[in-house]
């Protein structure tokens, strides 16, 4: 008797690995500065349905985290690109830099009382309509500086990494 076992990672586990650690990102984030992440929990299904739909399409470029103090410039603006592989034979392990995006979030400074998030996404030409989301602008990035974080996640199909403009 001979049995044969088999293990397949689509893009669908990929993206639903990346949304995860891209909003949860987000929310230790928020947190981190001081903001109320309570927007950011009420929308969590919206955005995380509409976010896992892209990276399954292959259309996601990024995920932008602006925030938005009561006067002056957005700042800071955290950006989540997301790139994409060819095909899913590279690595088969799902992983996430946890303890080194804990040493980033511990490096932040905080923001001014009231200030608000919103997130924008960016995309790499055409993609699907999802519900709660429209197209808008995003804020401006004269005058900041960056700062490349790194990969925060990967998985076969896809990796998101983290840029930081203060």
């Amino acid at each position: 008797m001979t049995t044969t076992s088999t293990h397949s990672y689509t893009r669908v586990h990929t993206a639903t690995h990346l949304t995860e650690v891209i909003l949860g990102s987000i929310g230790d984030i928020l947190a981190d500065l001081g903001i109320d992440t309570g927007p950011l929990h009420a929308r969590w299904r919206t955005n995380e349905d509409a976010i896992k739909a892209w990276i399954t399409e292959g259309s996601l470029a990024a995920v932008v985290l602006e925030c938005q103090p009561s006067t002056g410039t957005a700042r800071p603006v955290i950006e989540f690109p997301v790139r994409y592989a060819a095909s899913g034979t590279g690595d088969a392990e799902f992983t996430a830099s946890r303890a080194r995006l804990a040493r980033f979030r511990a490096k932040l400074d905080r923001v001014p009382y009231g200030t608000t998030f919103r997130l924008v996404c960016t995309f790499n030409g055409t993609h699907s309509s999802q519900p709660g989301w429209s197209s808008t602008t995003r804020a401006s990035l004269t005058g900041l500086q960056s700062l490349n974080f790194g990969t925060v996640g990967s998985a076969p199909h896809a990796s998101a990494g983290l840029t930081y403009h203060f």
